[in-house]
């Protein structure tokens, strides 16, 4: 039998990288959210994928961006934590964007606040935007900026070059034994992924500022003896005029958000969901310890 391996690896990037999705392909179901909207990420996800006799534990980090809010602040804390704690750390780059502001920030970043020995491997993502010349030339260019270890081609949200990326990771994996059991692909408590599904739900549905103005807590949870589950959540908004927005024209926003949510978490789980959400506005939950340990956060990070 092969020797067991197992370690951490971080996926870090600017903003819609397509870190999430990476996760998600790797993992091979959703562990982290995913919209079109940047900066959606805000705790460490941990999705725990096995190749051969290794396990590969990864972080999904925040979006790295210049933070402006202890939020942001916050998050960005959380994304070099994650990265300084892991085994090996993947940059992400979108092809079609190349060595952009942001992308020399965190290679400039990478050479300060990650140990020495730290491994970095790339990620060229979104290859399929661009054509093959690019791909080499871009290529060149962030391995000229960076002395990266390995250079890999992907397509996160189509699959291609993904197995590759996965399998030369677990590979490069310590040996040892694994941290979870084989069939868990997540470390966060249900409460937390099932806060998540909802807070995607609503930031696909609001547009641009307000989901960055809201987060989701699960209040409670009941197993019923028919095997279902109830789930009682509170969104907390900052203005009374963003409670109107959630909740949209007699309650439709909410309850389309609920209905997603329900559908999605039933899958999850593979039995029925009750989910019941309440808006509620609570001005300065931004600037609430509470709230940030809800997330996974550290609130003195945002200092």
């Amino acid at each position: 039998m092969a020797e067991t391996r197992a370690g951490f690896v971080a996926l870090i990037g600017e903003p819609n990288a397509g870190k999430s999705t990476l996760l998600n392909q790797m993992v091979g179901a959703k562990v982290s959210i995913v919209t079109h909207k940047v900066q959606t990420t805000r705790a460490r996800i941990r999705g725990i994928a096995m190749e051969g006799a290794a396990q590969i534990v990864f972080v999904d980090t925040p979006g790295l961006f210049r933070p402006r809010r202890r939020l942001d602040r916050a998050m960005v804390a959380a994304a070099w934590g994650g990265a300084a704690d892991a085994d090996i750390v993947v940059l992400l780059v979108e092809a079609h964007r190349g060595l952009t502001e942001g992308v020399k920030g965190i290679i400039e970043a990478l050479r300060d606040k990650l140990p020495a020995a730290t491994r970095v491997a790339l990620a060229i993502n979104k290859i399929d935007r661009v054509k093959a010349e690019e791909l080499l030339g871009l290529s060149q260019t962030m391995n000229e900026a960076y002395a990266f270890e390995r250079t890999f081609m992907i397509s996160a949200e189509k699959g291609y070059g993904v197995q590759d990326l996965k399998e030369w990771l677990a590979a490069e994996l310590p040996e040892g034994p694994w941290f979870y059991p084989e069939d868990q692909i997540a470390d966060l408590p249900m409460r937390m992924i099932a806060a998540e599904v909802t807070r995607e739900k609503l930031t696909l549905r609001l547009h641009e500022e307000l989901p960055y103005q809201l987060t989701v807590e699960t209040e409670r949870w009941e197993e019923r003896k028919d095997g279902s589950a109830r789930i009682d959540q509170i969104v907390y908004v900052a203005r009374d005029g963003h409670k109107g927005i959630v909740l949209g024209n007699r309650g439709e926003t909410i309850k389309a958000v609920g209905k997603a949510a329900r559908e999605e978490l039933t899958e999850f789980l593979g039995r029925p969901v009750h989910l019941f959400l309440n808006v509620k506005v609570r001005p300065n939950w931004l600037e609430e310890s509470e709230r940030y340990s809800e997330m996974g956060l550290e609130f003195r990070d945002g200092d």
